[in-house]
């Protein structure tokens, strides 16, 4: 069984200065009807301004009522871990069993530099402090008296808000498959959420994973893609999208990220690899801004084509 699931197009407003929060709930009640599993938001104050990740995922629990919920991914490190525990408890609360969150420590970029540092976050000890977060949300989550780190301190830890289990939601790390990323992931995570352009490196990536642990880790993707019927036409929508947002041409990304553009049925040949790597839930970013026409494409023509290389 895989889940697949849609990156909500929260981030395209830093390329379109349109911001529009509402939009983004009708959009995941869309996904929702058109038979997603998931939808996900990043998340960035200024470097790539958007919407904030917790409070539209709050809208979304309220507007939807099957989908899974997720950031994907949420620099956790730039909220007091207290407050960040808070937060996700909410929503926790609001779609129990639904919240997911993906995590990320920040790209080494200097407008994400520019970004930690405006908020007073030493931008060199965002790993150290991002795994910290983590056991200390578990910690508040399960009840756990006080906390004692290497970045925090923290009294009357169990008087923070509950959520609706002890165990809290699902922790996934965004990340590469790099050894210390690896290692992460196996130690402290419940999930792995990488953008690998190779199918093989994921494979051999995973394979690491289950090697270092005996607890439930689970596989994910994250992907770019557009569909047409020409694969010139989609790669060209793909190149022109990219340059927008990174400033970088699609093949300079491509060698970092993982990108398709071409038609739903080999772009399911294309996921399908990953299938075959371990993967089982996508998180597919839609690399157009014509966001609508694409989702219905891949609605239509991709999740049928993806499930149905997947053995009953």
């Amino acid at each position: 069984m895989i889940e697949v699931g849609i990156l909500l197009p929260s981030r395209e407003t830093a390329m379109t200065g349109r911001h529009d929060a509402s939009r983004l709930v009708t959009f995941a009640k869309l996904a929702e009807d058109a038979g997603f599993d998931s939808v996900w938001t990043g998340d960035s104050p200024l470097a790539r301004t958007r919407v904030d990740p917790l409070t539209l995922l709050a809208s979304v629990a309220a507007a939807t009522h099957r989908i899974r919920l997720g950031t994907a991914a949420w620099t956790a490190t730039l909220r007091h871990p207290l407050l960040g525990a808070h937060a996700a408890a909410t929503v926790d609360q609001l779609a129990p069993g639904r919240l997911v969150l993906g995590l990320g420590a920040g790209f080494p970029l200097p407008e994400s530099r520019a970004e930690f540092e405006a908020i007073g976050i030493p931008f060199d000890e965002r790993v150290g402090r991002l795994d910290e977060t983590v056991h200390i949300w578990r910690a508040a989550w399960s009840g756990a008296p006080d906390f004692d780190g290497k970045y925090w301190h923290i009294d009357d830890l169990a008087r923070a808000l509950p959520t609706s289990t002890p165990s809290g939601p699902p922790l996934w790390l965004a990340g590469s498959d790099t050894p210390k990323v690896l290692t992460r992931v196996a130690r402290h995570y419940d999930g792995w959420l990488p953008y690998l352009p190779d199918a093989a490196a994921y494979a051999r990536a995973w394979e690491t994973i289950q090697q270092q642990t005996t607890r439930v880790v689970t596989p994910a993707m994250y992907a770019t893609i557009v569909l047409a019927a020409d694969r010139d036409h989609a790669q060209a929508e793909l190149d022109g999208y990219v340059r927008q947002y990174y400033r970088r041409s699609l093949a300079e990304m491509s060698t970092i990220q993982a990108y398709f553009g071409g038609t739903a049925e080999d772009c399911a040949d294309w996921l399908a690899r990953y299938l075959d790597a371990g993967a089982t839930h996508f998180i597919l970013r839609l690399g157009s801004l014509d966001v609508h026409r694409q989702l219905d494409l891949v609605a239509e023509k991709l999740l049928p084509a993806l499930r149905s290389r997947v053995p009953v």
